[in-house]
């Protein structure tokens, strides 16, 4: 009786080529993930050293030579900005511009943002390219015909006059229009069949799905009206009212700058935005925007 062996399987190569494989990714993202580092190192550095600076006394910030951490660490920066600027006044000044700017701003973004991208009507076209051609003029050319504007509605020298020039951006509503047209135009006519109006499609649909661009909108927004110093310059006229901006020009001399001061009063001013941002920076994902669509 003859028997016979079942063939040897041949050995399997696939760990080997897996190890190979993963050995090759690691070098070729050596290089990109060294230059990424050293770009992060060289823009952390200014600011490292802007923040270590305001623990800095007066005579040692141009003492030679420079050194990065301070040889004597204090905190008098610090208490006489709060002795010099009547900072929670100008804080809560600050703090209602940019807020209230940025819940109207994302409201009107989102909403015509949508109605660009969704609805078909010549009208709404013009509507876009006049939206968009906005983009095209430098924000200094409008300054003029804007602070007329707001005198001769009566809003010059109250917080409203700054709110109100800038509720509506085009960068938001092209940002919301280019969204808006990835989303299946199936979801909404299911939308449309189940009942729904079109407010509720629009709240409760579209509003869910663009959150990550409200929320980018709103980061963005809020720090630009926290940072904008121009336009509160031009309308506000009542040391009351000035925003944080303003109030830290006032610590620039004509002739002689506290730099100390100066230092620590900007670094109290970025806290609220380091704040806004790590507190939001999670929720600033991509969407599921198939969600509710069967194949």
């Amino acid at each position: 009786m003859v028997t016979t062996h079942a063939p040897t399987a041949p050995r399997k190569k696939r760990p080997m080529r897996d190890l190979r494989r993963r050995r090759g990714e690691i070098r070729r993202s050596i290089v990109p993930t060294t230059m990424l580092w050293v770009i992060a190192v060289l823009m952390a550095f200014p600011l490292l050293w802007f923040l270590l600076s305001s623990f800095k006394p007066g005579g040692e910030l141009f003492s030679y030579p420079l050194s990065f951490i301070p040889r004597e660490w204090t905190l008098g920066g610090y208490e006489a900005a709060f002795e010099r600027v009547d900072f929670m006044r100008y804080l809560g000044n600050t703090f209602i511009v940019a807020s209230v700017s940025t819940i109207i701003t994302v409201v009107l973004c989102a909403s015509t943002g949508y109605a660009l991208a969704k609805y078909k009507n010549p009208w709404l076209s013009v509507l876009g390219l006049c939206v968009l051609s906005m983009t095209m003029l430098p924000g200094e050319v409008i300054l003029n015909p804007m602070f007329m504007v707001v005198r001769d509605l009566g809003m010059y020298n109250s917080l409203l006059g700054v709110i109100m020039p800038s509720i509506l951006t085009p960068t938001g509503v092209f940002m919301f229009r280019q969204f808006y047209l990835t989303v299946p135009d199936e979801l909404i006519d299911a939308a449309r069949i189940d009942g729904a109006s079109e407010y509720g499609i629009f709240l409760r649909i579209m509003v869910p799905l663009a959150r990550p661009i409200m929320l980018t909108l709103a980061i963005v927004s809020f720090q630009w009206r926290w940072n904008d110093y121009i336009l509160p310059l031009i309308i506000l006229g009542d040391p009351d009212k000035f925003t944080l901006q303003i109030a830290l020009r006032s610590l620039v001399g004509a002739e002689n700058i506290n730099w100390s001061v100066l230092l620590s009063a900007s670094v109290l001013s970025m806290i609220p935005l380091v704040a806004l941002y790590l507190v939001f920076q999670r929720y600033v994902t991509s969407s599921n925007i198939n969600a509710g669509l069967k194949d």
